[in-house]
Formats: structure tokens, C-alpha cells, sequence
């Protein structure tokens, strides 16, 4: 995110002839010759097992591999009035199936 240097606003991209620049309500015009503004969005491997670790496990039957343990965690999926759903997901690193329980 970049900001105005004469007044403090956020500069927002403007499609030009050719050229994209930032620019902001005051007038203000960046020097920059493009703008080039990228978002990535990468989920890492190491975020995913430390997740895993923070979920609590219990002895389930993974129905895919045969595993006795599984993560689990409740989640709201109807209405506020009916039960919570419980989902699984399979303790084996090479499995990690998920299923869900009503």
C-alpha cells in the first residue's frame, strides 16, 4: 500500500493511455514510470504442521487408510439452533484425509 506524500491519503492505481500509475484525490501523480502492484499469497508447508499441532487428537478410524487417530475440531455449519458438525482429519502425515461427523 503506498501513501501521498503531500496528503497522508492511500494512492490508488489509475489506467493510463499506456501506463498504470498511482495516484491520489489531492492531484497528486507518482514519479514512478508504472506501477506494478503484485499480491501472492503463499501458504507454507511449516504453517500447515504447526496448525496440526495445535489441534487436539482423539482415536478415530480414518476411513481411508485405517489410521486409529485423527485431529478434530467442531465447527458451526447450520443453523445456531442445531448441533455442531465435527470434522477429522487423518494423524498420518502421508493420509491426512478429512471427513466430518453430524
Amino acid at each position: 500500500m503506498f501513501f501521498c506524500p503531500k496528503c497522508s491519503a492511500i494512492l490508488v492505481p489509475e489506467q493510463g493511455a499506456r501506463k498504470t500509475k498511482l495516484v491520489c484525490s489531492c492531484g497528486y501523480v507518482s514519479k514512478e514510470k508504472e506501477a506494478v502492484i503484485k499480491e501472492e499469497v503463499k501458504t507454507k508447508e511449516i504453517e500447515i504442521k504447526q496448525r496440526k499441532i495445535t489441534l487436539p487428537k482423539t482415536k478415530a478410524k480414518c476411513p481411508k487408510c485405517g489410521n486409529k487417530e485423527a485431529y478434530y475440531w467442531l465447527q458451526q455449519t447450520r443453523a445456531a439452533d442445531e448441533g455442531e458438525t465435527r470434522f477429522f482429519e487423518c494423524a498420518n502425515t502421508k493420509c491426512a484425509y478429512r471427513w466430518r461427523e453430524y
